[in-house]
């Protein structure tokens, strides 16, 4: 007995050792406003307390974009996108629910409606009253949702490797980035909030794209900071169970909007065959697959992102001109 209670004690002193060893705290929410925020940068408020990081940059006069960014991403995703496009239009872009420095849900509430208060918010803020939705990953789910909800507000959506389409017939699997690998189970999830080594946000970040030296050491620490910042890492967790719904997916013929989706070939984490199914299933649209690409077409391939998007509302702006 007594040797047994010596290697349960020995085994219970590993493990608090590996514990405090690996144990990575929240970053400072101050530090990270001042790093990651910025005279770019605006707060706006929800009535529930919500304070909803955004930035407006661009042309203000020009056709507005908003831009939605994915899963444990933040606004920052979109800002070689910005740079390219900045000079012809207004760009507007947010840090969902429970990513960037918004912070966590109040409610805890990440189903579409939830993720829709905070763009709610941000169109009050910036009086933007009809625009482009541009939408990646989870945030692509974001913005068909939101079309679907409210199509008489946008002009034009824009897809970028989106999830959220039905699963068609013989569908290549997807191969899920680490982290998500990690909060698929309850375990993980738990020890997510406490334990979030670097290497995992690094491995996650080769894991989602085509070419690996897109990943630099800034990004890896951005996502790591950012994912680290008060609460997010509890509403990641939150955010992998949260009910997307799926019935939806039936009702993306609905979409009349002229659409154009856009998906890197080399994409593991949701393969090009989805992008296939959106084509499909949403009657005005059009496909541009993107070789050498992975998951993260704006952050992988800026220019030609930038491009694709400017000629498709270029091109929608001039049916518009020649209609009156």
């Amino acid at each position: 007995m007594r040797k047994i209670a010596v290697i349960s004690g020995f085994i219970a002193a590993s493990i608090a050792v590996v514990f405090v060893t690996l144990r990575t705290p929240d970053s400072d929410a101050m530090a990270m406003r001042v790093k990651y925020g910025g005279p770019a940068s605006g707060f706006a408020g929800t009535s529930d307390g919500m304070s909803v990081h955004y930035r407006d940059q661009g042309c203000r006069d020009c056709p507005a974009i908003l831009l939605v960014h994915g899963s444990n991403a933040s606004l920052q995703t979109f800002e070689p996108l910005v740079r390219a496009l900045k000079h012809r239009y207004r760009l507007i872009s947010y840090d969902q629910p429970g990513h960037g420095l918004t912070g966590p849900h109040p409610r805890d509430d990440y189903s579409a409606q939830g993720m829709f208060e905070a763009i709610a918010a941000v169109l009050e803020a910036t009086g933007v009253q009809r625009f482009a939705i541009a939408g990646n990953s989870m945030g692509g789910w974001v913005a068909w949702r939101y079309v679907l909800a409210r199509p008489q507000n946008v002009s034009a959506l824009i897809l970028i490797d989106s999830s959220g389409a039905p699963s068609p017939p013989n569908a290549q699997k997807p191969r899920l980035y680490l982290g998500a690998r990690i909060v698929r189970s309850s375990v993980g999830r738990f020890l997510g909030q406490l334990i979030t080594p670097r290497f995992v946000i690094k491995q996650s970040l080769l894991d989602s794209v085509a070419e690996e030296a897109v990943v630099t050491e800034e990004m890896v620490d951005r996502y790591w900071e950012l994912l680290r910042y008060p609460g997010n890492r509890r509403a990641a967790g939150l955010l992998a169970t949260a009910d997307r719904e799926p019935s939806y997916g039936q009702r993306l013929n609905e979409v009349t909007l002229p659409t154009l989706i856009l998906w890197g070939e080399e994409d593991r984490v949701i393969p090009p065959d989805n992008a296939k199914t959106f084509h499909e299933m949403i009657p005005n649209s059009d496909l541009q697959i993107f070789d050498g690409v992975g998951h993260l077409a704006m952050e992988e391939a800026p220019e030609r992102t930038a491009i694709a998007i400017d000629e498709f509302l270029s091109e929608i702006q001039a049916e518009a001109l020649s209609a009156q």
